[in-house]
């Protein structure tokens, strides 16, 4: 890399990311409408944070895959590589995140017994860290609609 060549300006002409970049944006937006709606109140969390609906995992890595695809080829090495990096992702969204969501609300009702008893004190573990499928499929179509429009 010569002294002289800086990256930046690069970086933000790379089509592939400033999609994959907007579409998470627009997922964790709307996971922060649904929220809103869901529970008749604004939590900025909902914005910074993981779960919910929809998956902005599954969004993300579908943006990523798609926008490769589409400028690389689907029969490119690069395209297979973001593809089998979605399914890892999106398998990990709905399946060992989602059970080590289950595992912190178990803990933290044993907290919070033990809390009462006086016998305990400890911060909450956080709960919402995985998807359900359903959050991760929504995800998907999302990641997929908004990249085809972008595009």
């Amino acid at each position: 890399m010569h002294p002289k060549h800086f990256f930046l300006p690069e970086f933000w002409h790379n089509r592939i990311f400033l999609i994959t970049l907007t579409v998470w944006a627009l997922a964790q937006t709307a996971k922060v409408i649904v929220g809103f709606f869901q529970e008749k109140r604004f939590n900025f969390r909902w914005f910074i944070g993981t779960g919910g609906m929809p998956s902005s995992h599954a969004a993300g890595v579908t943006a990523l895959a798609t926008t490769v695809g589409l400028q690389e080829g689907f029969d490119s090495v690069l395209f297979a590589i973001a593809a089998t990096f979605a399914m890892v992702t999106m398998f990990d969204a709905q399946g060992v995140r989602r059970a080590t969501g289950q595992q912190a609300t178990l803990l933290n009702k044993m907290m919070e017994d033990l809390y009462w008893k006086g016998q305990i004190e400890e911060q909450r573990l956080k709960e919402l860290i995985g998807h359900t499928p359903i959050q991760v499929l929504a995800g998907f179509v999302f990641g997929l609609f908004w990249t085809l429009i972008l595009y």
